[in-house]
């Protein structure tokens, strides 16, 4: 008997030849009645997240995971919003990259394509259900989700929700498909999907992440855990400082984009890090960091490295006051995922170097590390935020989800 996962790839390979022949007038008619969609059936929507949020709530499932599964009103028409942002936005697909001809007379043309059937697997954020969907089918690819077991509620109704839409589009609603079974065992599957699955791309956590990696025979697209760090600079103003790291904590402690170290020089600190820290304190941030911060702050645990290579994903930080900018690279590329880094200083000087010599997605200068998003790129939603350096890197929007083909006319030439 096939299983689900086998029936569904090859439902979404079918879809496919039906994807390439679509304008980009008929994408974006039917992103549009998807947002619509979505909003006409936001109850509906809630009523299952609630199902998993109660499950959730008695399997003691952490506060800043179940504010990643939650949904309401304002998020649904967040998510709505997204897939109005992707209508918005040009279409690469078909896009004149290269264009040149040969002695003998052929005409090449280098075209943007889409990249074909996508296997999305994720956790607990439903948000990602449509964002990947969107993203996809804009681009002409159809995609097979496989979502975290805490979201299957929500996940169902959305997508039972997105493929009705399609019904009254061009767009086939097979090119959306939902992975029900929660077995570990499908994952695996998936990994293995050569021929049906074009590439895979993870989003989630760190092992999930790395069993992909690990296991994958189809392509992978790895987006990385983030492991970001803020640097307080000797020269850094203080009212900055305090904005920019504590945005970068606590505004949605939850997000890979999130700070989980605040390294501080230790001019810095000695002025200023006691009331900092006290305002980190104040917002149920739990403090750890290495001796010198202990000795400062006496509510403050002794971190270990495991401590400075964790995702907390929880209002937990670590600390660590360094003598000089080069502490601070050389404990970034022991501990950092290369995804999101931050120096705060008044020196030009060292502002340039951090930026040229740390090896990360994205890194900043006096602003927060809460900024690497698709939305806040201008990409409108974002299928993840790749950490890799081949294909795509940072927050993947469009133009990540094509590949390339080249069109050869010609009158009749033959090799010799």
């Amino acid at each position: 008997m096939t299983s689900e996962v086998r029936k569904k790839a090859a439902l979404a390979q079918e879809a496919s030849a039906i994807m390439n022949r679509l304008s980009t007038e008929q994408k974006n008619a039917a992103l549009l009645h998807m947002a619509d969609a979505l909003l006409a059936e936001q109850e509906a929507i809630i009523a299952a997240n609630k199902l998993d949020l109660q499950r959730g709530q008695e399997q003691g499932t952490s506060p800043s995971l179940l504010d990643r599964l939650t949904l309401n009103g304002e998020r649904v028409a967040a998510i709505a919003e997204g897939l109005r942002q992707i209508v918005a936005l040009p279409d690469p697909v078909g896009e004149l990259l290269e264009q040149f001809d040969r002695p003998n007379g052929l005409k090449v043309q280098k075209v943007s394509v889409p990249l074909g059937v996508i296997g999305m697997i994720y956790e607990a954020r439903p948000n990602v259900t449509v964002d990947a969907a969107g993203l996809c089918l804009k681009t002409g690819n159809c995609v097979v989700l496989r979502g975290g077991s805490a979201a299957i509620e929500s996940n169902r109704k959305i997508v039972e929700v997105l493929k009705e839409a399609l019904q009254a589009t061009a767009m086939p609603p097979d090119a959306i498909q939902l992975i029900e079974d929660s077995d570990r065992a499908s994952v695996n599957e998936m990994l293995k999907l050569n021929g049906l699955l074009d590439v895979v791309i993870p989003r989630g956590g760190a092992s999930l992440i790395r069993n992909v990696v690990e296991n994958a025979t189809v392509p992978v697209i790895e987006t990385g855990a983030g492991i970001c760090h803020t640097f307080l600079d000797a020269s850094a103003d203080y009212n900055m400082s305090s904005e920019i790291a504590f945005n970068a904590k606590v505004q949605r402690p939850s997000v890979c984009n999130s700070m989980e170290t605040l390294l501080v020089h230790e001019t810095f600190a000695e002025k200023h890090l006691g009331r900092l820290a006290e305002r980190f304190v104040q917002a149920g941030v739990e403090l750890r960091g290495c001796k010198r911060t202990v000795q400062l702050l006496a509510g403050a645990k002794l971190a270990t490295e495991e401590d400075y290579r964790t995702e907390y994903n929880d209002y937990i930080m670590n600390i660590r006051i360094v003598t000089e900018l080069d502490e601070a690279l050389e404990h970034i590329r022991r501990c950092g995922t290369k995804h999101s880094e931050c120096i705060v200083t008044g020196d030009a000087g060292n502002a340039e170097r951090f930026i040229q010599e740390v090896d990360a997605a994205a890194v900043y200068h006096n602003a927060s590390t809460r900024f690497t998003d698709g939305f806040e790129f201008g990409f409108g939603a974002e299928i993840g935020i790749s950490t890799q350096k081949l294909h795509a890197r940072g927050p993947m929007g469009l133009p990540a989800l094509t590949s390339t083909k080249y069109r050869i006319y010609g009158n009749g030439q033959i090799r010799g």
